[in-house]
């Protein structure tokens, strides 16, 4: 890792989340409609369940802003959970207020239940199912607003689409996309996917999968422009860019596969028809393809940035699955726990955010400073360093002396 690093704590039915973001450079304006909207992203899409009608998450800061700007010291953010009130007795810290009856002993298939209880040694899932439920997300994606506000200072734009919900699957996107106008698409859609009529397909397919009391996972498609060249390392393999952010990608609740470029679909291609060769116009080197997606030997090569995750469904399926209850060892159907039929958009919201935090730390280590002007500085000093070595090495010996 670079300069940047956070921490999230609380649990799902506590009195909210809080982060602690450390490392960024002081004067960067920030407020919290720059957090908000993308609090409010999460919160949508087509099957969603009821927490989300009871949620309106809102950003509160509790340090390091001052004045609408960044101090440079650590910056806490809070977003309390409004479904808390109900649950005062059940997740008291108090001993006095402990309940057997209400405890959990039949874990889900597919969650952090059994696992979580035998190695933290609990007789309560719920100890286990609050921190490892997917409202943490909340505080990340607030985390990520911040990094993709910092991001944005550098012209880096993020966007995330369905390309696959359940068994629908949507149109390639061109290589060369605009993800103004098709940010415009994604953000009509309720589904998060920029075709219009595989979304309506969408729709119905988690309608559909309502009625059979089941849930649904897909595909998301991260794409992220304006990256400079050479974020990254290839030095070693934890400074690796494609490694931290597949990492990261990995973090998110219910995410079981990543992939850059064409990913898996190299492996049945030969090498003449996977890698995206290299041309110079006399003043740029510049590529026709994108196959690598926007990556090679672990840093940025200057095209667009495409990850793709794969999510599974949702592992709390509302007519239950074969299970064992911890307490009398008998065959038993799960625990279930209010949840969506499907979460894959609102995870494209998650997914851009964890990925904006990799890019600021990747951005930061490349280009350090204490205040954005200072990181703005040696930005654009390097990007002079590019431009001119680019001329020197496009042109011949007899006219280097013209190009300076």
């Amino acid at each position: 890792m670079g300069n940047l690093r956070f921490l999230t704590a609380g649990e799902s039915h506590g009195p909210g989340l809080t982060a602690i973001i450390e490392g960024l450079p002081a004067g960067l304006p920030l407020s919290k409609e720059d957090i908000n909207p993308d609090l409010k992203r999460r919160q949508g899409g087509h099957g969603r369940g009821g927490r989300m009608k009871i949620e309106k998450d809102q950003v509160e800061f509790h340090s390091g802003v001052r004045w609408g700007e960044t101090l440079g010291s650590p910056l806490t953010l809070w977003i309390a959970n409004d479904d808390a009130p109900n649950w005062t007795g059940k997740m008291s810290p108090d001993a006095a207020d402990k309940d057997p009856s209400i405890m959990i002993s039949r874990p889900r298939p597919g969650h952090a239940d059994l696992v979580g209880v035998l190695k933290y040694d609990r007789e309560d899932i719920r100890d286990i199912l609050e921190r490892s439920s997917a409202r943490e997300t909340t505080v990340r994606v607030a985390v990520g607003a911040v990094c993709r506000k910092f991001l944005s200072e550098f012209g880096i734009d993020i966007l995330s689409h369905v390309v696959r919900l359940g068994e629908i699957q949507a149109p390639a996107v061109s290589p060369d996309v605009n993800l103004a106008a098709l940010r415009e698409n994604v953000e009509a859609s309720p589904v998060r996917c920029a075709d219009p009529e595989t979304s309506a397909r969408m729709v119905k397919h988690i309608d559909q999968v309502v009625h059979e009391k089941d849930t649904l996972g897909g595909i998301l498609e991260i794409i992220t422009t304006g990256l400079p060249v050479g974020l990254g390392s290839h030095v070693q393999w934890d400074r690796k860019l494609d490694c931290r952010i597949a990492a990261a990608v990995m973090s998110v609740q219910a995410m079981k596969g990543v992939e850059f470029g064409l990913g898996f679909e190299m492996a049945a291609r030969r090498g003449s028809h996977s890698h995206d060769e290299i041309h110079h116009d006399g003043a740029n080197f510049y590529r026709l393809t994108n196959n690598a997606g926007g990556l090679e030997g672990g840093m940025t090569d200057g095209m667009p940035l495409v990850v793709r995750v794969a999510k599974k469904p949702i592992s709390t399926v509302r007519k239950g699955l074969q299970s064992v209850d911890m307490k009398t060892l008998e065959s038993s159907k799960s625990t279930y726990q209010r949840s969506d039929v499907t979460a894959v958009p609102a995870a494209g919201v998650v997914l851009e955010a964890v990925i904006a935090f990799v890019l600021a730390d990747a951005m930061l280590e490349k280009f350090g400073g204490d205040s954005l002007r200072e990181t703005r500085s040696n930005y654009s000093s390097y990007l002079k360093q590019l431009h001119e070595a680019r001329i020197f090495r496009g042109t011949s010996a007899g006219d280097q002396q013209d190009s300076f």
